[in-house]
């Protein structure tokens, strides 16, 4: 049991990634993700997830 409560705590979303960008361009990319049935942070978070896999495995030009 103390294994689900210390993945729940892990799983846990406690921090943000403030960005600014053109205003025109957030709203492109928000409504492409509605029109894909998902959500701008999941995708921010997908990307950021495959970013840094590719950077731990050396596949990003530096």
């Amino acid at each position: 049991m103390a294994k689900k409560t210390q993945k729940k705590k892990q799983s846990k979303k406690d921090a943000q990634l403030v960005l600014r960008l053109n205003h025109d361009l957030r709203d492109r990319f928000v409504d492409a993700c509605k029109d894909l049935d998902t959500t701008a942070a999941r995708e921010v978070r997908r990307f950021i997830k495959g970013f840094l896999r590719k950077y731990e495995n050396g596949e990003l030009e530096e």
